[in-house]
């Protein structure tokens, strides 16, 4: 990985976070939850929920598991409703200013998602993102379960940053990239624009704050 020393290397989460896609998942999410009969979810209700590993976000709705059968067509669903609506989403206010600065500025940046990767890297490339960062990693398989495995790769592939994983910041919108973030001994910020209500986000214990500007800022302030 090219480095500097300079600033922060920021880990961005993409969904929710970069890309401004939760009205797209409340319709894809009430879409699987027709298929097997749930009542829709509203926004405000999904934010107080949500939680990785998925199928724990849906016990909670549900008060039980849902069976394999009801997991694969809830899955299926919301996949098929969700990447139609993908394309359409557009990213958050001021995400492509942010990454064109900071790259310009030499500090680094990569990309880690749940999203499964032959989706992503096409839609971070249409969105003209893609040269911003140094990496980008989707799920490969099949497992639902959070980042936190998936950081220990990511930033094992980034040469250079395993060293100085003090100057390493996860900006996120979920709980679980503060899990992965701890669980590498990195920093997180939190963004209330995606997946969860302020309240959820704070039992993280980092701090949370309301645009990608000012968790930009924040970052840049763990490491100066």
């Amino acid at each position: 990985m090219r480095t500097t020393g300079r600033g922060a290397h920021i880990v961005w989460d993409w969904n929710g976070t970069l890309l401004h896609d939760i009205h797209a998942v409340i319709e894809a999410t009430n879409a699987c939850f027709a298929e097997i009969g749930l009542e829709p979810i509203t926004l405000e209700r999904y934010r107080e929920l949500y939680c990785v590993p998925i199928p724990r976000f849906y016990e909670r709705l549900m008060g039980r598991l849902p069976s394999d059968t009801e997991w694969r067509l809830m899955d299926a669903v919301f996949h098929k409703h969700y990447w139609a609506r993908a394309e359409g989403c557009g990213l958050a206010e001021g995400a492509a200013r942010l990454l064109a600065a900071r790259r310009a500025e030499g500090r680094t940046q990569s990309l880690l998602s749940l999203a499964p990767h032959e989706h992503l890297v096409p839609l971070v490339r249409r969105y003209g993102i893609e040269e911003h960062f140094v990496r980008i990693d989707g799920r490969t398989d099949d497992s639902h379960a959070g980042k936190a495995e998936r950081m220990v790769r990511h930033l094992a592939a980034l040469e250079g940053v395993t060293a100085a994983v003090e100057r390493v910041v996860v900006i996120g919108d979920a709980v679980d990239d503060a899990v992965a973030a701890a669980h590498v001994g990195a920093r997180a910020v939190l963004y209330t624009g995606g997946s969860h209500s302020r309240a959820s986000l704070e039992t993280a214990g980092v701090p949370v704050v309301d645009s990608l500007e000012e968790a930009v800022v924040v970052a840049e302030q763990f490491v100066a």
